[in-house]
């Protein structure tokens, strides 16, 4: 899957209403983009094994 259509797939599954209540395409972009910080931050533990791996999920962040 390329950045931009896993970027699309996380906004997309952070817009889904949830009980009725539709969330916001802005909204449901800072989600992805918070959700997107947390694998990078989690991932530069062990960056030096990592570092294709973050910087796939950069170019994620920057489609988003």
């Amino acid at each position: 899957m390329t950045p931009k259509e896993k970027a699309e797939e996380l906004v997309n599954k952070m817009e889904r209403p949830m009980d009725g209540v539709s969330i916001f395409r802005l909204a449901a972009k800072k989600l992805a983009l918070i959700a997107v910080d947390e694998v990078i931050e989690a991932l530069h533990e062990h960056h030096w094994q990592n570092r294709l791996i973050i910087n796939y999920w950069e170019e994620v962040k920057q489609e988003i």
